[in-house]
């Protein structure tokens, strides 16, 4: 972060031109911004993401658990990741604003697409590197199907479901600027591209850096998440 910021201290100085400001000032006009608005699109922004997240959530693990336990469900939903998984999301914008519209869904429904494929993809594959023999204890205990689930698949999946998020979350949360920099005037893709029509630089990059923060604080809230549930991952794999 110290590396980052020097770099962009010198290349100020160097270019000493508007559209390059000094990072010092950029840092100095956030809580400026903040109270003249950028708060406000920042929360736009968050609510998104967080929908969005949410309803991946619950279609990747409906679907990695179906595929993921089911051969047959497998060999059914197979040809459809495969074939849409590879697609770059962005190329799907057109498709998703003649269905949904330019309005609010299709924001939240390009940041499902974004993290749902991968999600899937990442829990069938858990799934099926589970020690049979996990199975077999619950077994000979007497565990119904769902307790096997619940004390099995659940928590050998929740490792590569948060590995899942970490890649995605960066990228749907570029999507998310793409698509807010148009049918609607809250978000920080709005903010941002607004405060560059006007030519205010300042304003702009501390929409940049609002940005950057609010990424930051997902991928921590991801590591703080794998540390409290996900302890024994770390003890199997020696770190």
């Amino acid at each position: 972060m110290i590396s980052f910021n020097v770099i962009w201290w010198l290349l100020a100085v160097v270019f000493n031109n508007k559209a390059l400001p000094n990072p010092l000032d950029v840092y100095a006009t956030l809580p400026k911004t903040l109270s003249q608005g950028m708060f406000d699109h920042s929360v736009a922004s968050l609510r998104r993401i967080f929908i969005g997240v949410f309803i991946a959530l619950v279609l990747g693990m409906a679907g990695g658990l179906l595929t993921g336990l089911s051969k047959q469900a497998n060999k059914l939903l197979n040809p459809l990741l495969y074939l849409s998984y590879p697609v770059p999301k962005l190329a799907l914008l057109p498709v998703v604003m003649i269905l949904f519209g330019i309005g609010e869904t299709t924001k939240i429904v390009m940041i499902v697409l974004i993290i749902v494929f991968q999600l899937v993809i990442s829990i069938r594959d858990a799934i099926r590197n589970i020690d049979k023999e996990n199975y077999y204890v619950l077994s000979t205990l007497g565990a119904s199907k769902w307790q096997q689930i619940i004390h099995v698949v659940l928590p050998a999946i929740l490792p590569e479901t948060l590995s899942a998020l970490r890649v995605t979350v960066g990228i749907a949360t570029s999507v998310l600027f793409v698509t807010e920099t148009f049918g609607t005037d809250k978000g920080l893709g709005f903010f941002i591209v607004d405060a560059w029509m006007r030519i205010d630089y300042l304003t702009m990059y501390a929409g940049i850096v609002m940005l950057s923060i609010i990424g930051s604080l997902l991928f921590i809230l991801l590591d703080i998440t794998d540390t409290m549930f996900c302890k024994w991952s770390k003890l199997r794999s020696g770190n």
